[in-house]
């Protein structure tokens, strides 16, 4: 997977960068077929904003948090990637699943 991150009036040290690698673990063990992701990390005046755009195979997601700690923006942000992700590959996974019920039932 591609990965680019970027800082917007912050400098985005190396403990910044391997806690957003760590994070983005998770999202990939939940779908795997992630082709890049962008992150920009920013500050503006009391607020940490992480924002990310993740190009997966059949999908762009997106999601941004904002917090006071720009680590807790990062957890915010990575949570709702995951759930973007699980919500994504239930959509792949189930995607006749519901016709061949019905199917089966009038049978």
């Amino acid at each position: 997977m591609n990965l680019n991150i970027s800082g917007h009036h912050v400098e985005v040290t190396l403990p910044l960068r391997e806690y957003v690698l760590a994070k983005l673990k998770r999202v990939e063990r939940h779908f795997d077929h992630l082709i890049s992701a962008e992150v920009i990390l920013s500050v503006d005046k009391l607020q940490q904003k992480a924002e990310a755009t993740v190009h997966a195979s059949g999908a762009n997601l997106h999601a941004e948090a904002i917090n006071g700690d720009m680590y807790a923006a990062i957890d915010l942000l990575m949570d709702k990637l995951d759930q973007q992700t699980r919500k994504h590959k239930e959509k792949l996974r189930n995607h006749h699943h519901k016709d061949a019920i019905k199917r089966m039932s009038l049978q």
